[in-house]
């Protein structure tokens, strides 16, 4: 089975990846890694030589031209079901399962991280809480076809093997 995570930037798609993937007994795979390796550079390094634009093509083909394993649980870019038919393509090719958090939550975690975040570049506090919100507003609709939504606060990796066997 193939599981894709989704969701936005920090909410912890690599993290809980690795962690059922773990428990399941499957293969992880993070698409951003994959990116990288093939693109040679980091993904902030193409943003800026290639712009978003080129990014979210490489992004699309990269989730489509994957050989995956039988069983993988797979992290994906923040963005990369809201770009081409991406979204389509990962539920008629396994199931969706999206991680769903506040903005302010999710401030609150990439507040750390952000000068590996090309779109977080030089925003803070409120202005950063705000950013995430308006981003999260164009991508929910994206979002919430995944097969399943995960309220990101309490979930577990017990409750997580649950939900994908059902």
């Amino acid at each position: 089975m193939r599981l894709f995570f989704i969701g936005f930037m920090g909410c912890g798609k690599t993290t809980w990846g690795r962690k059922l993937a773990n428990h399941l007994g499957y293969e992880f795979m993070d698409l951003d890694h994959v990116l990288e390796e093939k693109a040679g550079m980091t993904i902030a390094e193409y943003f800026t030589a290639h712009g978003q634009d080129a990014f979210r093509e490489l992004e699309s083909s990269i989730l489509k031209e994957t050989n995956y394993p039988e069983n993988v649980v797979v992290s994906t870019g923040g963005g990369l079901p809201c770009f081409f038919d991406n979204m389509d393509w990962m539920n008629a090719n396994g199931k969706t399962l999206y991680i769903k958090l506040s903005p302010k939550t999710l401030a609150e975690r990439l507040d750390k991280g952000k000068t590996t975040r090309p779109l977080l570049h030089g925003l803070h506090g409120e202005e950063l809480v705000s950013f995430i919100a308006e981003k999260l507003g164009e991508r929910v609709s994206f979002y919430e076809q995944a097969t399943h939504i995960i309220n990101g606060i309490d979930m577990t990796v017990e409750g997580l093997a649950t939900t994908v066997n059902q």
